[in-house]
C-alpha cells in the first residue's frame, strides 16, 4: 500500500530508487490518468453520496446491511482520496502535497480498496450462509457479529497501513518527492514489500472464496427450481446473470491490478531490471491501478441489484409484490405450505 501514480514506491533492496538513468515517461500520468480519474471522482463522488443517503435511512437490520454500509464508507473515502492523487500526478499541485500523497492519502485509497476487497468477500460469505443454514443459527449470522467482523476488518488494513506512513520518515524536497521511495527508510521499503504480499494473499483468497460461494449458490437456486417445477429458461437465464454479477465486476476491476503489482513492486525493490521493462510494468500498474479505482462507480449500481431496501430507496417506490426469484438480490419467493426453498432462504 501507500504508492501513488507519480510518486510511487520504489527503490532496491538497500534503499536506492528507480535509476535516475530510467527517467518516465510521464506523458500518460500527467495527462491521460488525471482526466481518466477525474471521471471516477466525480461518477464515484456522486453514486457513493446518493447510497450514503440512501444507507443512512436504511436500519441496520441484518448482517447483510452492516457489510453494504461499511463498503459504502470505505468506497466513499476511496473516492475522496482521488483529486489529490490527481493534482499530484497533473504537476498541479504544491510539491508538499505530493509529499502527502505519498506519506497519508495514497495509504489510505490503498487500506480503502482493500477494506472494500474483503467486505464484498463477506457478502458473498453472507449470501452463502443463506442458503447453506436459512434460519440464521451459526454466530456470523448475528447483526453484532457482523459489526465486530467488518471493525476488525478496518482494524486490521490500519495495522497494516499506518507503518507505510510511519516509515516515510525522509526529509521531503521538491526532487525528493517525485519518488515515494526517496522518502521511506530501508524499513519502509521492506515494509511495504512485505504488505504487497499479504495484500496478494488476502485478494486472491477472497477470489477464490467467491468463486466457490457462488458456485454453490447457482446448484442450490436451480435444484430449488427444478424441485418445484419453474423451468423457465429465461428466468434461469437472468437469475445466472446476477449471481455472477458480483463475481463479474470484483474481477474485472480488481484481478488485473494484482496480477501486475508483485511484478511491478519487485521493480521498484530489486535493483538490476531493465530500464525498458520498468516501464512497461508502471504504465501497466498505474493502468490497472484506475481499473481498480473504477469499482467505488460500480459498487453503488450492484446495490441496486443487491438490495431491495436500497433499491426501494433510491427509486422512491415501496411495491408489494411477488418477484422473481434471486439469490443475489436477497428478494423472497411468496412463502406458501411447501417446505423453504434455497432460495426461499435467501428472504
Amino acid at each position: 500500500m501507500g504508492d501513488s501514480a507519480n510518486a510511487t514506491i520504489g527503490g532496491s533492496s538497500g534503499g536506492t530508487p528507480w535509476p535516475a538513468t530510467c527517467p518516465r515517461d510521464t506523458g500518460a500520468t500527467r495527462l491521460l490518468f488525471p482526466v481518466l480519474y477525474s471521471l471516477v471522482f466525480l461518477l464515484g463522488l456522486t453514486l457513493n453520496s446518493l447510497a450514503f443517503w440512501a444507507f443512512f435511512h436504511i436500519p441496520t437490520t441484518s448482517t447483510f446491511i452492516v457489510y453494504l454500509k461499511n463498503t459504502v464508507i470505505s468506497d466513499s473515502i476511496m473516492t475522496l482520496m482521488l483529486p489529490l492523487k490527481i493534482l499530484a500526478d497533473s504537476g498541479l499541485g504544491l510539491w508538499q502535497l505530493k509529499a502527502f500523497v505519498c506519506r497519508f492519502s495514497a495509504v489510505v485509497f490503498y487500506e480503502t480498496m482493500y477494506i472494500s476487497i474483503v467486505l464484498l468477500g463477506l457478502i458473498a460469505f453472507d449470501r452463502f450462509l443463506k442458503i447453506v443454514r436459512p434460519f440464521g443459527k451459526f454466530w456470523v449470522q448475528n447483526v453484532n457479529s457482523a459489526k465486530i467482523l467488518a471493525g476488525l476488518v478496518w482494524l486490521f488494513f490500519f495495522a497494516l497501513s499506518l507503518p507505510n506512513m510511519i516509515l516515510s520518515n525522509k526529509q521531503a524536497t521538491p526532487r525528493s518527492v517525485s519518488k515515494c521511495a526517496a522518502l521511506k527508510s530501508d524499513l519502509g521499503l521492506k515494509w511495504h514489500e512485505a504488505v504487497t504480499y499479504v495484500c496478494q494473499v488476502v485478494f486472491w483468497t477472497t477470489l477464490v472464496l467467491m468463486l466457490i460461494f457462488y458456485i454453490v449458490i447457482a446448484k442450490k437456486v436451480f435444484e430449488s427450481y427444478a424441485r418445484t417445477e419453474r423451468k423457465d429458461n429465461k428466468s434461469q437465464q437472468k437469475i445466472k446473470a446476477r449471481v455472477f454479477i458480483i463475481f463479474t465486476v470484483f474481477f474485472l476491476c480488481f484481478a488485473p491490478f494484482h496480477f501486475s503489482r508483485i511484478p511491478y513492486t519487485l521493480s521498484q525493490t530489486r535493483s538490476g531490471m531493465d530500464c525498458g521493462l520498468r516501464k512497461r510494468l508502471f504504465v501497466a500498474k498505474e493502468s490497472t491501478l484506475w481499473l481498480a479505482a473504477t469499482n467505488v462507480c460500480m459498487d453503488p449500481l450492484i446495490y441496486l441489484l443487491l438490495c431491495k431496501p436500497f433499491r426501494e430507496k433510491v427509486l422512491a417506490r415501496d411495491r408489494q409484490k411477488p418477484v422473481a426469484v434471486n439469490i443475489l438480490l436477497g428478494d423472497a419467493m411468496l412463502m406458501n405450505s411447501n417446505p423453504p426453498s434455497a432460495t426461499d432462504a435467501l428472504k
